[in-house]
């Protein structure tokens, strides 16, 4: 089949879960036989090839700055996309049989839904995340967070076959207006995973790893551990990333005196990461929002617990069985996150063995493989035809 995947981030460009996953989705769906188009926005420097592995990469917009000095989206940037996919598709619809895309930003759902009339491709949209309106209305504030609800509302109820890959979600996108096919796919890992054969002694150290935004309140790890160094003090912590939140995180470390003992390198190789993760004591991701949570999955698969936090936005949560393969806390209070924290250092090495026997157990659930299983179901089934 001819495949239209749409997203304006495109991996190792700019780096997130989203793009690691739909980079992984084009190279296998390429592997299994199907032509496929990725249209994103620029974020190459000009000359360069960013095709990939069969992959064909198509520019729908300029090379633009995708957050404001806060971390949050700008919205120049969506409109100009959605203005280069409808341009694109215009021109080249009918060279597709199926325009996948993701739901946000949403003004290219927008611009494939008004074209899919006329060139009769068929639609697939996945929603990572699908905001109530009084989050959109603190994200951008009354009247800006109204017309961005009201734009998701809209994307909501077109024609369309929707993938999500978290319950959460998938509940709310039905109380948006849903009316046709939803498929909850668990599966969203886009690397080679296996359960680890040896679980390694942990370390006092505990992990996190992600970028510094205000929804992922990196900086309330570090009055955490101060708490937690009162009764342990051989405890460390290593906060790997970087974002607008970065100056408060390296603030917060200088006004606990624990220069050393906390660490924030900012972005480094993979492989010092994947070196902290497997020989941590746990993994701590105090996030109020999160549309899957991967890098649970990837802790896990190493054998190391995480700790993440209740709230109406973390889909993560689902990735928690509480005592297998870590605990959910309260809040992201000093507090809370202290007493999850010393729950998974008074549970030893016990729960790292059940914590890797969780992964075996939902290691297929978990694997990208699984949800591209579906995937290929849906695009060879008489719905993807029609």
């Amino acid at each position: 089949m001819r495949i239209c995947l749409v997203y304006d981030c495109l991996y190792p460009h700019t780096v997130g879960g989203a793009e690691r996953v739909y980079r992984e989705v084009a190279r296998r769906l390429v592997a299994e036989g199907h032509q496929v188009t990725y249209l994103t926005m620029r974020q190459w420097d000009r000359g360069a090839d960013p095709d990939y592995d069969g992959v064909h990469v198509v520019t729908a917009g300029p090379r633009m700055r995708l957050y404001d000095g806060e971390g949050k989206r700008r919205t120049q940037p969506p409109l100009v996309f959605g203005l280069g996919v409808f341009w694109h598709l215009l021109r080249h619809g009918r060279s597709y049989d199926v325009v996948h895309t993701a739901s946000f930003p949403y003004f290219s759902v927008l611009a494939i839904a008004l074209l899919r009339p006329l060139h009769r491709f068929r639609v697939v949209v996945d929603w990572w995340e699908v905001w109530t309106r009084e989050y959109w209305e603190e994200y951008l504030g009354r009247r800006a967070g109204w017309v961005g609800w009201t734009v998701q509302r809209l994307c909501a109820r077109l024609p369309q076959a929707a993938f999500c890959f978290s319950r959460l979600h998938a509940r709310r996108l039905r109380e948006e207006g849903l009316r046709g096919e939803l498929t909850v796919l668990e599966g969203a890992y886009p690397e080679a995973l296996e359960a680890s054969s040896v679980v390694e002694v942990a370390e006092p150290l505990v992990v996190f790893a992600g970028r510094h935004i205000p929804e992922k309140r990196v900086p309330a790890l570090v009055p955490a551990i101060e708490r937690l160094r009162e009764r342990h003090p051989d405890l460390r912590c290593q906060i790997f990333g970087d974002g607008p939140e970065r100056p408060a995180v390296l603030e917060a470390i200088a006004r606990s005196g624990l220069d050393g003992a906390i660490e924030a390198p900012g972005f480094v190789e993979r492989e010092r990461v994947e070196r902290a993760l497997r020989h941590a004591l746990c993994m701590v991701l105090p996030s109020r929002r999160e549309g899957y949570g991967l890098v649970v999955v990837e802790a896990s698969a190493r054998g190391t617990p995480s700790v993440v936090v209740r709230d109406p936005d973390n889909a993560a949560t689902e990735l928690i069985e509480e005592g297998e393969n870590g605990f959910v806390a309260a809040s992201a209070s000093p507090e809370d996150l202290a007493a999850a924290i010393e729950r998974v250092a008074d549970a030893g090495p016990a729960l790292r063995e059940r914590t890797a026997a969780w992964f075996a157990r939902n290691e297929r659930r978990l694997s990208l493989d699984s949800s591209l299983d579906q995937l290929a179901s849906f695009y060879a089934s008489d719905s993807a035809r029609s």
